[in-house]
């Protein structure tokens, strides 16, 4: 699966990374990794209105998408939804008081499809545990899409949260199984068994795809494993992923370059995440040749808007002059943006998706760097917006 696109996301997609509280992980009975997967895109999308709102509504098709079904696979979204109602997640836990506290809940405490609509609620006590800053592992959603495994996956959950002690500490093998979803199986109960098909490859898993490196230890009493934990250090290989809301874009050369420009951190990573890196880098380029530019950062704005530079330039742009008439081609792209914008954040991911599917593949690695504003797909992305949006372009000419 392709990273989940970040170009001008805003409000809780934007995140990119779900708090999940301990008790959104511990849970009983088996979840698939798509099951999974669901779980923590409804978290995500549900989570800066988890106290505030009792219902949750996200577009069903959208949801597919993001998830990894086909999008028009409702079957099996309604499984996967009633695989969520029917499983149980379990807290233990000190209150703020000292007091041990005990609770059980479903994952979720319904859900329906209507009218393209998606809508489900968390039980209130279960909401409010989930929206507990104290106690979370960020779950990154760009990192959760390279899993193959449910066993991986859920692997991956349990560990990140102890990323910065270096350790789960210690589970008995009764807790790593339910953590695994293997409990109620007999086959499991045997340590060769769960060794060999969840252990050893969910840890091969993890260790290929996240960015954190796990090692198990087991602790013995005679010659029977009892209990085990897992070391966990950041893996070196994938510390470039965007872990935190675009960390792997500042580690850019353009990012830096852009903000030594003085262009501020929230506006340099949208404008990557929206031109592509190499579009910019032209523009900075362009920009850094032209000598004696007071407005630096104006005149960047303008050459990425405008989309000139010293191959072609445009007459009368600077800092001290205004841009000529724009060309219907960079009013098109303006309105393209603007649509763009105008969509929920799971649309947006869902559009690309879509656009890309009709493409071959120069076509879609150009728009992989440069976004809507693909040159080499200028034509193809104004008719996909004109049957998103008859009559979009009405007035342009």
């Amino acid at each position: 699966m392709d990273d989940i696109p970040r170009d001008r996301l805003t409000g809780p997609l934007r995140r990119g990374a779900v708090k999940k509280h301990v008790a959104a992980i511990h849970v009983s009975g088996k979840l698939t990794l798509l099951q999974r997967k669901l779980s923590n895109v409804l978290l995500l999308n549900a989570y800066d209105t988890l106290i505030s709102q009792s219902r949750h509504q996200i577009d069903a098709r959208t949801l597919c998408l993001m998830i990894g079904y086909n999008s028009n696979d409702m079957e099996t979204l309604k499984q996967s939804l009633r695989g969520l109602a029917e499983t149980v997640a379990e807290w233990d836990m000190l209150d703020a008081e000292g007091r041990q506290e005990w609770g059980v809940s479903a994952l979720l405490s319904y859900a329906k499809l209507k009218g393209g609509i998606c809508e489900y609620a968390y039980s209130p006590a279960l909401a409010e545990k989930l929206h507990d800053p104290k106690v979370f592992a960020l779950i990154n959603l760009n990192i959760q899409r390279r899993f193959t495994s449910g066993h991986a996956l859920a692997l991956y959950e349990n560990c990140y949260r102890f990323i910065r002690t270096g350790s789960t500490g210690w589970w008995s093998l009764d807790l790593f199984r339910r953590l695994m979803g293997v409990a109620d199986s007999p086959y499991y109960e045997v340590f060769k068994h769960l060794n060999a098909k969840v252990i050893k490859p969910a840890v091969a898993e993890v260790n290929k795809t996240s960015n954190i490196v796990v090692t198990p230890e087991l602790r013995k009493m005679g010659r029977s494993v009892t209990d085990i934990r897992f070391r966990i250090a950041e893996n070196p290989q994938l510390a470039i992923l965007d872990l935190d809301d675009g960390e792997g874009l500042r580690n850019s050369e353009v990012y830096a370059r852009l903000r030594a420009l003085g262009v501020s951190d929230r506006l340099a990573r949208q404008w990557i995440a929206e031109h592509g890196q190499d579009y910019v880098r032209r523009k900075l380029d362009y920009v850094a040749g032209q000598g004696g530019v007071k407005n630096a950062v104006g005149y960047l704005t303008a050459a990425l808007r405008e989309d000139f530079d010293g191959s072609a330039p445009e007459p009368g742009v600077s800092p001290r002059n205004p841009a000529p008439p724009r060309s219907f081609r960079a009013r098109r792209l303006e309105r393209i943006r603007d649509l763009a914008a105008a969509r929920k954040p799971t649309q947006r991911d869902a559009d690309k998706r879509l656009f890309m599917a009709r493409l071959d593949a120069a076509a879609r690695d150009d728009f992989e760097r440069h976004g809507w504003m693909s040159a080499l797909n200028a034509e193809a992305i104004a008719a996909f917006w004109e049957e998103l949006h008859p009559g979009a372009f009405d007035g342009l000419d």
